[in-house]
């Protein structure tokens, strides 16, 4: 009875880590690119009583096993790299991705971080910046001037600016894809950071090499959909709430243990 105790606490504790990630989630249903996690169990170690196979006389073997198990834990929060809605915006500098591939920025610290979130803005120098100031260097060396009356990308990244009624073109843009994008590491603010287990970065520009294209004017929405979680967060509830009865009917077994006179 102490084993389910353990046992029925792990899956509480499994659940409540399930119900922490809808509820991450759902919290972000309205964040540009946000690509949404689910979460991975495994059972704990067995105990075994009587192994299958073994001898149990007269030459016969124990057809099956006397095992039982501890409980479950989380294993892995994988994000799901889903496409998600396509909205139109109408500004200038908001791209969205269709395919593979990813927006590459320039940390303070000098390092390389990955956004889906194409919601640019230009910066007092010409150059484009995501919603916190930080570089886009997947449009390495395309500068703005603030008397630009247009700015065109194609499907492709090439980046056409009209000023003063002649169009010149300013550059490309560059996107990156990895071979395990579900590896990438989640740091916030819509960025992820290559690991070992995402491997290494691949650059092209949209269109080809396996890359996406992108849209001018438009923006990736969440690919959360609601009804799906609020299923979900129903289903980590009842197996909350079946893991606590466990424990409670362990407890009455005991209580019952306590109660016996010799």
């Amino acid at each position: 009875m102490l084993r389910a105790l353990y046992s029925s606490a792990s899956g509480m504790q499994s659940q409540q880590m399930n119900l922490d990630v809808i509820a991450n989630n759902l919290a972000n249903v309205n964040t540009t690119g946000f690509k949404k996690s689910k979460i991975e169990f495994q059972d704990l170690l067995y105990q075994t009583d009587r192994a299958a196979g073994a001898e149990s006389g007269a030459g016969n073997q124990v057809p099956t096993s006397l095992q039982v198990g501890h409980g479950s834990r989380a294993v892995s929060t994988a994000k799901i790299f889903t496409a998600g809605e396509i909205t139109n915006t109408g500004e200038r500098l908001d791209l969205a991705i269709h395919g593979n591939g990813f927006f590459k920025v320039t940390m303070p610290d000098g390092t390389n971080a990955f956004t889906r979130d194409g919601g640019f803005k230009l910066n007092s120098t010409g150059n484009i910046v995501n919603s916190d100031g930080l570089p886009v260097t997947s449009f390495a060396g395309v500068t703005i001037s603030p008397e630009a009356t247009n700015v065109s990308i194609s499907a492709t990244g090439v980046v056409s600016v009209t000023q003063a009624g002649t169009t010149t073109t300013a550059g490309s843009l560059v996107l990156s894809r990895f071979a395990n994008p579900a590896g990438l590491e989640n740091i916030g603010s819509n960025l992820y950071r290559e690991t070992p287990s995402s491997g290494t970065e691949q650059t092209g520009e949209p269109g080809n090499a396996g890359m996406g294209s992108v849209q001018q004017g438009y923006l990736e929405l969440s690919n959360v959909k609601v009804v799906e979680e609020m299923v979900n967060l129903i289903k980590a509830q009842r197996a909350y709430e079946i893991n606590s009865k466990a424990i409670q009917a362990a407890d009455e077994m005991m209580s019952m243990s306590n109660r016996l006179r010799g």
